[in-house]
């Protein structure tokens, strides 16, 4: 409810609201909501409905195509304008161009506002007037520009349509699960809702942030921010988390270095939004041409394998397994698993890029597919092929201690740190006193680390020989 320009502007008229929410399954094409997203997208809706409680309004639910619901809401209500934030996903575009044409035959004005970003993805230029394709040149121009807008608070006075128009129950839209609840312990884990949003926020101001640069590559300590679900589903807008930030900065500058990162790990975000909208064809197609010819040799055994975290590589199964059973995976495990799918099992990108779709309560189209592509090497300002995360020494280096691991493998918790991440190294006495047995309470190596890296860089080699 706070920093909606659109929000903001349509209360300053004086004349009265509906606030609705259209579930239009169709629009996005093939990205329609994955099976996370529903379940964080129910209890977002329900949140929001207190929300709007508390300023005297109803949240309308309804569902089917975006431009017919609107126009029938239009026409049932009277309504001279819709108000709306703006989106930068592919069918955005063409969606709001559909609006436009069905509500003018109505004299209904379309008003779209900014939010979503820290700056309007056409602001932001190199000298040739183009889009940036780096992000570090991208960031510097953006670090030049002023500090985002101030995020503007909820409108203090409404005038809200009376009566309130007919509501779908949202029960009805069976976002959640049932049989079975996979997601039974997630309201454990999660506050969907500004709420929720702000709490996390301000415990990361005044907990993570003061061991941010090196604290959030490990896995096991609560170093990050875990906003992005939030983020995600507009409950805080960037520019909130930006002013935020910045505030802490001014109460205690020794801060600077730590927050410099941290604003930085936004522009990321901001980069990839900025990239997909200036390039719509990213989740599908591979930004550097000549990753179209690359030879995808996985199988679709290997994805399953990797998809149930049973690769035999500890650190690779504990994010899979991580994800699995809290609908997030810390980013630093997020870059091996990605690496280890495209690069280990030589499974196409777009195969995990789908499974995070479905599995990632935080599941962002931009987001998701510019690391993917990043991690693949075709994305633009994209990791070099050659680099393959090792992951054995990515778990040694960034879960020394074994704690993460230890989590989410429990079969291998009474392992030594010393064989931890690599158990089929223990000796069959280590393997015995921590009760494993390979290929049985956990498998053997799906791969081998030094063969899957020779053949990833042979397959790579073959891009630059057919150029």
């Amino acid at each position: 409810m706070t920093d909606l320009p659109g929000l903001l502007a349509a209360a300053a008229t004086g004349r009265p609201l509906v606030a609705c929410y259209i579930f239009d399954e169709n629009a996005p094409g093939e990205w329609s909501p994955g099976a996370a997203s529903r379940w964080w997208l129910h209890h977002s809706l329900l949140a929001l409905r207190t929300n709007l409680a508390a300023l005297g309004a109803e949240l309308v639910l309804r569902r089917g195509n975006t431009t017919e619901v609107l126009s029938a809401l239009a026409a049932e209500t009277g309504a001279s304008s819709v108000y709306c934030s703006r989106q930068h996903e592919p069918w955005a575009k063409d969606l709001e161009e559909e609006l436009h044409r069905q509500l003018d035959g109505q004299d209904v004005e379309l008003k779209r506002y900014p939010g979503a970003l820290l700056f309007e993805p056409e602001t932001i230029k190199n000298q040739s007037g183009l889009p940036f394709k780096v992000f570090t040149p991208f960031w510097r121009a953006c670090r030049r520009e002023l500090s985002p807008d101030t995020p503007r608070p909820a409108p203090s006075e409404a005038n809200w349509h009376t009566p309130t128009p007919n509501s779908d129950d949202i029960e009805s839209w069976q976002l959640t699960p049932h049989t079975p609840d996979w997601a039974s312990n997630w309201s454990e884990l999660w506050q969907p809702g500004s709420a929720g949003a702000n709490d996390r926020l301000a415990h990361f101001l005044r907990e993570g942030i003061r061991n941010y640069s090196d604290g959030r590559n490990h896995p096991a300590l609560d170093t990050t921010t875990r906003l992005s679900p939030h983020i995600h589903f507009g409950e805080i807008s960037p520019r909130q988390v930006w002013h935020a930030a910045m505030k802490a900065l001014a109460v205690e500058p020794a801060l600077q270095d730590e927050i410099d990162k941290f604003l930085s790990e936004m522009g990321w975000r901001e980069f990839s939004h900025h990239l997909l909208s200036h390039f719509p064809t990213l989740p599908q197609a591979p930004f550097k041409d000549q990753f179209a010819r690359f030879p995808w040799l996985g199988t679709p055994a290997a994805l399953q394998a990797w998809q149930k975290g049973q690769t035999g590589y500890p650190i690779v199964d504990a994010g899979m397994r991580e994800l699995w059973q809290t609908g997030y995976m810390h980013n630093r495990v997020r870059m091996v698993v990605a690496s280890f799918l495209t690069k280990h099992l030589l499974v196409h990108w777009r195969a995990g890029e789908n499974w995070f779709w479905d599995t990632l309560l935080d599941a962002n189209l931009a987001n998701n597919a510019c690391g993917w592509q990043w991690v693949a090497g075709s994305g633009a300002d994209a990791s070099p092929y050659f680099r393959i995360f090792n992951p054995v020494t990515q778990g040694e280096k960034f879960d020394k201690q074994g704690d993460y691991v230890r989590q989410w493998v429990p079969e291998l918790a009474l392992l030594p740190d010393k064989y931890l991440h690599k158990p089929w190294e223990a000796p069959a006495e280590v393997l015995a006193a921590g009760n494993v047995e390979l290929g049985s309470t956990y498998p053997h190596p799906i791969v081998d680390h030094k063969e899957a890296r020779e053949a990833a860089l042979s397959a790579y080699g073959s891009l630059k020989s057919a150029s």
